[in-house]
């Protein structure tokens, strides 16, 4: 049987070989080529504007987290504030690494873009892969290098727990303030641009196309990252912590098996991200040169990855391209299952723990699948949407709402039986209660256990979207820009699955929180009816709602900020709508980057008063309904509100591909109102709600200890 300390250290050497990668294909990518002046003057713009946001967001970023560390060292241990500061750290550090590459990468999907559409792909997904695997490995060696520097100590998990407030901290405000600034400029040029002034997306005319552009990147790829960083830290974390209430010798064994599932995960990783990308090590064609060359053992091996490579056609269509993708995630899963089960006897544990593995596996990409299908422009529901176009935009809302609403089902009861099977699973092999919860934690576990792959999907998609912008603003010939619109499109796809994923996971993560909560803070009662159990899950129920009305509200005004400025600019500087002058594209930049940061502060603040408030007035079992009814009403509006967005803006691509009168027509502007309307809704307060969940879940159990029955108690 494993001890703990052997899997964390495999787990340790398993996130080394991810940095190595990381490295190695931070300088592929680099090394394309960047294309034209015009291009590169484009994408430093892009560059300036991504980086000077973010660099902005960390200042804030780093007051609240010496604030927040203050207060853990004075009520509960150094060692948690140590690492809350290196959870906090490490995210931030994983989504600055991908917003770097991004914001490099677009300009050189771009110009590849002019030579193939695999081409194009291969750039995209690269950089994209840079932020999955970075996002894995950092997580990986942050949490495995705090449990061996406690080592010994009894509080040992207790301290790590720090380690995913400080994630889950930076990930909210990223994710929220990111999207923010992505939602006020993309709405703000869209109503300007393409409804007021009638002109395409990414028009160079536009002054707020730059700040657009750069909001891709600061929400949809640092934020993203941060998100799933958080949910990779967190599932890991609550697992161990629940493991660790075993009784006996075998406590060692269940703290242990998270992390080489998490280690599994990387290889499984590589072998997923390769299918898409298809480059030859160079390394390894060396060695097979050296020793013997193709009839040589790594030649073989060679030969044998390379049957597993995807070939994009030229004239692909969308659904060719989601398959290539589907066979990468696909792949890695098989992958992950093989070597889970060799982990699983490693460990020394019942068999019925890689059944678990496996249930969270496929839950993970049923939900892919089903949220792919409600917001892909190849499917039913958002064509639904397009046909609704025809009657204008009140009938485009409410069609997206009712499918929205309806693309809540299946993610709920997917998630329902996953959660039924791994108790049922755990109960059978250890005959505990602890067992079922541990279960459905190693279950989230396993659903993420392919984020290496499963993120690059969607980290992928900005990359794609600025290279379209890129190619627009530089007046690149027609098919290249068809070509990045074929990327943008399945980028639209694979975000929403990506969000999918990511909610789903929550769900998980957040339900084995909830149980590692109610072992350490001794909750024996947990009583519906009890006076305080009842206004705990209701005041839960609650906060996604208030939540979400403060995200959408910021979105809003900050959004009135960039509609005015817009509108002066195209009244104020003549020859604008001409093309013969250059809008102040920094103005824009300047409008979100304010925006965003003033008004990410409440939401984000909320999250974690809110819990301690609840603990300290009510009592430790009102924080658990609090819990309870956070995760789930949580669950359900932030599924509906990211995929009613995913299918509002893929409805107006897909009556941008000619259907309804193409764009310009009175469909298009219904479908640009839908679009408009669904992006707070897909890329600010949808994928936000995930975080939330999770994050008041971290911060019950880091502060268990500290509550008692309340100062209202009966």
């Amino acid at each position: 049987m494993f001890q703990a300390s052997g899997s964390v250290t495999i787990a340790l050497l398993m996130a080394g070989v991810g940095i190595f990668y990381v490295l190695w294909q931070l300088r592929r990518v680099l090394s394309h080529d960047q294309g034209n002046e015009t291009m590169r003057a484009i994408a430093h713009a892009i560059q300036d504007g991504a980086s000077a946001f973010l660099t902005r967001e960390y200042r804030v970023l780093a007051i609240f987290v010496a604030v927040v560390a203050t207060v853990i060292t004075i009520f509960l241990h150094w060692q948690t504030a140590m690492s809350f500061v290196v959870g906090a750290v490490a995210s931030a550090g994983a989504g600055y690494l991908g917003m770097h590459v991004a914001v490099r990468a677009n300009v050189r999907t771009a110009a590849a873009a002019s030579h193939g559409l695999h081409e194009g792909l291969r750039v995209a997904f690269g950089s994209g892969a840079i932020m999955g695997m970075s996002v894995v490995s950092f997580s990986l060696i942050g949490m495995c290098s705090l449990y061996m520097l406690f080592n010994g100590d009894p509080n040992q998990l207790t301290y790590v727990t720090g380690f995913g407030f400080g994630a889950s901290s930076i990930a909210l405000f990223a994710r929220v303030g990111g999207g923010i600034y992505t939602k006020a400029a993309d709405v703000g040029a869209d109503l300007v641009g393409k409804v007021e002034k009638g002109i395409p997306e990414d028009d160079p005319r536009n002054p707020a196309v730059i700040a657009d552009n750069v909001g891709d990147n600061v929400g949809d790829v640092a934020g993203m990252g941060a998100d799933l960083f958080e949910s990779y830290s967190s599932s890991i974390i609550a697992a161990a912590t629940l493991g660790a209430s075993f009784a006996g010798d075998k406590s060692p064994a269940f703290i242990g098996l998270p992390f080489l599932v998490g280690a599994v995960g990387v290889i499984s990783a590589l072998f997923g991200i390769y299918m898409v990308v298809g480059q030859e090590w160079d390394f390894l064609r060396k060695a097979e040169a050296r020793f013997g060359g193709a009839d040589s053992v790594i030649g073989k091996f060679i030969a044998f990855i390379k049957r597993y490579e995807s070939r994009i056609d030229e004239n692909a269509s969308l659904e060719d391209l989601l398959t290539a993708l589907r066979r990468s995630v696909w792949g890695a899963s098989v992958v992950v299952l093989g070597l889970s089960l060799v982990a699983v006897i490693l460990a020394g544990v019942h068999f019925n723990y890689w059944l678990v593995i496996l249930v969270g596996l496929i839950a993970g990409n049923v939900i892919a699948y089903v949220t792919e299908y409600f917001t892909s422009y190849t499917e039913k529901p958002t064509q639904s949407i397009a046909d609704s176009c025809e009657t204008g935009a009140a009938t485009t809302i409410i069609q997206g709402m009712a499918v929205g609403m309806m693309s809540t089902v299946f993610p709920v009861l997917v998630t329902a039986v996953a959660i039924l099977l791994s108790v049922w699973l755990g109960h059978k092999a250890d005959g505990t209660v602890t067992a079922g919860l541990y279960a459905v934690a190693l279950a989230g576990v396993g659903m993420l256990s392919t984020l290496g792959v499963t993120l690059a999907t969607d980290a992928y998609g900005p990359v794609a979207d600025n290279a379209g912008g890129i190619a627009e603003m530089s007046h690149l010939p027609k098919e290249v820009r068809q070509r990045t619109d074929a990327l943008d499109s399945l980028g639209n796809t694979t975000a929403a699955t990506g969000k999918g994923f990511a909610i789903g996971s929550a769900v998980l993560t957040a339900l084995a929180l909830l149980g590692a909560y109610v072992t350490a803070a001794h909750v024996d009662d947990v009583n519906i009816l009890g006076p305080t159990m009842l206004p705990g899950l209701l005041i839960g129920a609650m906060m996604p709602y208030l939540f979400s009305a403060l995200t959408m509200t910021a979105v809003g005004k900050a959004a009135h900020d960039i509609v005015l400025e817009v509108r002066r600019q195209f009244r104020e500087i003549p020859g604008l709508m001409e093309g013969t002058a250059k809008p102040d594209y920094r103005a824009c930049v300047g409008i979100s980057t304010e925006g965003a940061l003033r008004q990410m502060m409440l939401p984000g603040t909320l999250a974690v008063v809110v819990p301690l408030a609840t603990g300290f007035i009510l009592g430790k079992e009102a924080l658990a309904g609090l819990l309870v009814g956070t995760t789930s009403s949580g669950f359900l509006l932030a599924v509906m509100m990211a995929n009613a967005g995913g299918a509002w803006d893929n409805a107006k691509k897909w009556i941008e591909t000619g259907k309804y009168g193409g764009k310009g027509s009175d469909s298009h502007k219904a479908a640009v109102v839908g679009d408009t309307v669904g992006d707070p809704f897909k890329d600010t307060s949808g994928p936000s709600l995930n975080i939330l969940i999770k994050l008041m879940s971290i911060v019950s159990l880091v502060f268990a200890s500290a509550f008692g029955s309340g100062w209202l108690s009966f």
